[in-house]
């Protein structure tokens, strides 16, 4: 009896054992199975990005600044690995990478993390023959940009997940990134990935982006970086700009900044991470100096088209200096009775700042505003500055005679070359550009950009006149050494105290040293601004950037087929 009880007891365990088994396959099969399911699929399914194909940037003629090409990034799957450490120590001696760090990615139950983004063929081969299914590769596209540092600081560069992070790629990374895509991938028993066949394969293709064609051209940028280089380095400075842009229409044909000074490589967008944030940026827009001389033609434009000075107009200029309020400014040597003409060719400070008065300031204002000084010219470039250019209000008795002769004022490089070509093309200020054409590669619409007139600034009678000074500032005064071969040209040097941090006056040995002009003088095809900062040799426009203007411009002129105006001059062949 007792034994029978035993048994009744034990079976009655076991019936109670297999209802409550059978009530839990109920509840899980039942109520829970949306739930598990869901669980299964997320620990056997992978949704992968698929990252699209960053746009192409292209120069005026097709050729490639900068594309993408598909590499290969590795990635881990920790869920499956059994000794991280080990398999740690081994991928830091291929992938260069501190094995601390990838031991921390590895550990854990994640079925996928990134280890090394886009490395180069060497690794990703050593990567396969470790022959581990637990570490594989994927492909992903890298930006690549074929001549290196030609018009670095202007491209800009793209990040490690596709991402314009500066200049050109920052301010077109809608357009040129795309659309990313995703793939449903399943994973077998060993973490491996696999594809379902048939219809039940899941993705959706992604959009690459679409390719944007500059104004600039590679040969022109080739010619100012080189030229500019070469200033630098016989001057020793610190850095320096050269622009070069079509005055009939505000196409920039070429933008070379260098900011790094001589002795130091340009600025290469492949390998940003080499370089300081400061060596990144494109001074051309998002800088303002003082331009010195070179802004004189603003006040000669006002004057004569106010017609309070005539070209032939004698000032006497004899004393070397003028007082303004508690404050003399003196010419850079005595000059006489000068022509107006003569006040511009010899960059007199004294002749320039007795115009400016008769002008008076609101008069000045009204033309210093309608150049485009003091608001952003509208350039499709990140990062640009209106410049300073405070309201008339807030002149002392000093600031019409400092603005007019290029001080008290602060200006960008693209902003000054902008108002040259004001002059260049008779007296109408354009908007400058470097995007002619957004192309899709799938062969849907794109978009064109054409030439953007501001307004008026000047009549073309006295834009005449204008050219006319800045003609003889190269044919017989500061400027003579910026005179192409071959071709007749018209500017204004420029050398301008920088103002010194520690004692907040103007420096005695520091200079923006500068020109700025347009050739052929007949009919110009190119304006050109060369800025050289700090140089340690000469100070002076005339000396340090007029000869880079006139090496630009011989080069560039004889690349663009524009016959020699000038019966003494001759060709030249430009090769890269």
């Amino acid at each position: 009896m007792e034994r029978r009880g035993r048994i009744v007891a034990i079976l009655a365990i076991m019936v109670l054992g297999f209802l409550l088994v059978a009530l839990r396959l109920v509840y899980l099969q039942v109520f829970e199975r949306a739930k598990l399911t869901a669980r299964a699929e997320r620990q056997q399914e992978q949704v992968l990005t698929l990252v699209p194909k960053r746009g192409a940037i292209l120069d005026r003629m097709g050729r490639a600044l900068a594309v993408s090409l598909d590499v290969d990034s590795v990635y881990g799957i920790p869920s499956k690995i059994d000794d991280p450490r080990a398999l740690a120590r081994r991928l830091s001696r291929i992938l260069h990478e501190n094995p601390a760090t990838l031991e921390r990615k590895l550990a854990g139950d994640k079925h996928f993390v990134w280890l090394s983004r886009k490395v180069d063929p060497t690794e990703a081969e050593q990567v396969k023959e470790l022959g581990s299914a637990e570490i594989q590769l994927r492909a992903e596209p890298k930006r690549f940009y074929p001549n290196k540092s030609l018009a670095g600081p202007l491209l800009g560069f793209a990040g490690i997940d596709n991402e314009g992070l500066e200049g050109l790629e920052r301010a077109y990374d809608k357009i040129l990134r795309g659309v990313n895509g995703w793939m449903l991938a399943e994973m077998d028993a060993k973490g491996r990935m696999v594809f379902p066949g048939g219809s039940g394969f899941q993705y959706h293709m992604p959009k690459p982006g679409h390719d944007i064609i500059l104004t600039i051209d590679e040969v022109i940028q080739h010619i100012a970086e080189k030229e500019l280089d070469a200033a630098l380095a016989s001057s020793h400075a610190k850095g320096g700009v050269c622009i070069v842009m079509n005055p009939q229409t505000g196409e920039i044909l070429a933008l070379s900044v260098r900011t790094n000074g001589y002795g130091r490589p340009a600025f290469n967008p492949n390998e940003p991470q080499r370089y300081k944030p400061a060596e990144w940026r494109n001074r051309a827009v998002t800088d303002a100096y003082e331009p010195g001389s070179i802004f004189k033609v603003v006040l000669a434009s006002a004057a004569l088209e106010e017609r309070v000075v005539h070209p032939l107009e004698r000032l006497d200029c004899s004393a070397g200096y003028i007082k303004l309020a508690d404050r003399e400014i003196k010419d850079a040597h005595k000059n006489g009775v000068l022509t107006f003409s003569d006040v511009i060719a010899e960059s007199s400070n004294v002749g320039t700042i007795k115009v400016a008065l008769r002008l008076g300031k609101d008069r000045l204002y009204k033309y210093i505003t309608a150049f485009g000084f003091g608001k952003k010219t509208g350039v499709d470039l990140p990062g640009e500055i209106p410049g300073l250019l405070e309201d008339t209000r807030l002149w002392s008795g000093v600031s019409i005679g400092e603005i007019a002769i290029g001080q008290e004022i602060g200006v960008t490089p693209l902003q000054m070359a902008a108002a040259y070509c004001a002059i260049a093309n008779g007296g109408v200020l354009m908007k400058p550009y470097t995007v002619s054409e957004i192309v899709d590669p799938g062969g849907g619409a794109g978009q064109k950009f054409g030439p953007q007139p501001v307004g008026r600034v000047i009549s073309v009678e006295t834009c005449a006149k204008v050219v006319g000074l800045l003609k003889r500032v190269i044919d017989m005064g500061t400027g003579q050494e910026a005179k192409p071969s071959g071709y007749s040209a018209a500017g204004k040097t420029g050398t301008a105290q920088k103002i010194d941090r520690r004692t907040g006056e103007y420096s005695k040995k520091n200079y923006v040293s500068s020109f700025v002009g347009f050739a052929p003088a007949s009919s110009p095809r190119v304006v050109i601004l060369v800025m050289i900062d700090t140089p340690e040799s000469s100070i002076y426009g005339g000396t340090v950037a007029a000869p880079v203007f006139r090496a630009v411009a011989e080069q560039s002129l004889a690349y663009l087929q524009v016959a020699p105006d000038d019966m003494g001059g001759r060709m030249l062949l430009v090769t890269k």
